[in-house]
């Protein structure tokens, strides 16, 4: 993301400052002040239950590498996995 090295904004009269582009993509802020300076850094949140794959390093680093592997082509097919599918009863 290209912005401008320094831009002036004013906030509103509710003390919000509009980030439109900056924000893309972003679910939240985490704000920090530093002397003169606010800093806001992107956060995102993930899903409870997509959560356990963070806390768990064998496996995040397993994800990591596989996805490497195939950004590197090293990927074989491995045919239909049709035959494994649990039917739902409806």
């Amino acid at each position: 993301m290209n912005i401008e090295a320094s831009k002036v904004v004013r906030p509103d009269a509710k003390g919000r400052i509009a980030l439109g582009v900056l924000a893309k993509n972003v679910s939240s802020f985490v704000i920090e002040q530093e002397e003169d300076k606010i800093i806001l850094t992107p956060y995102a949140e993930i899903l409870a239950k997509e959560k356990w794959l963070f806390n768990n390093k064998e496996a995040l680093n397993q994800v990591k590498r596989g996805l490497q592997d195939s950004a590197n082509g090293k990927v074989r097919g491995l045919g239909s996995f049709k035959k494994y599918l649990v039917k739902s009863k409806e």
